[in-house]
């Protein structure tokens, strides 16, 4: 039915960057709030950034470094991550709900990806 295939993942050292890929597949992505949270290895998930046709939000943790951003033509939402950090190592996961509000929480949100793993070095 709604289907969200993430891609873009690697291993990367310190300072390096990465764009992760969310293809929505099954409904039209300008409807929908997406966003991104990733899960370190023994830790909860955590909220990294999220989007509306018009409006951005992310954690403290990441502002300035990643940017979130959608191309509607292709129907994918990108995760742009800049110098990262050792402590950015995590599988990272998109999310996706029919609503106009920037939810932190990934109980918010009912379609998720498959999850990509990021890996950086030190």
């Amino acid at each position: 039915q709604v289907q969200l295939v993430e891609s873009g993942g690697g291993l990367v050292q310190a300072g390096d960057s990465l764009r992760l890929a969310c293809a929505v597949h099954g409904r039209t992505l300008s409807n929908n709030v997406m966003a991104w949270f990733r899960q370190p290895p023994g830790k909860a998930r955590d909220f990294v950034a999220a989007s509306t046709q018009s409006s951005t939000i992310y954690a403290d943790s990441v502002k300035g470094r990643f940017t979130i951003s959608r191309d509607n033509a292709k129907n994918t939402v990108y995760l742009q991550m800049n110098s990262l950090k050792p402590e950015d190592t995590a599988v990272y996961y998109c999310a996706a709900v029919r609503s106009g509000s920037l939810y932190r929480t990934s109980s918010s949100y009912p379609y998720w990806g498959q999850g990509t793993q990021v890996t950086v070095s030190s």
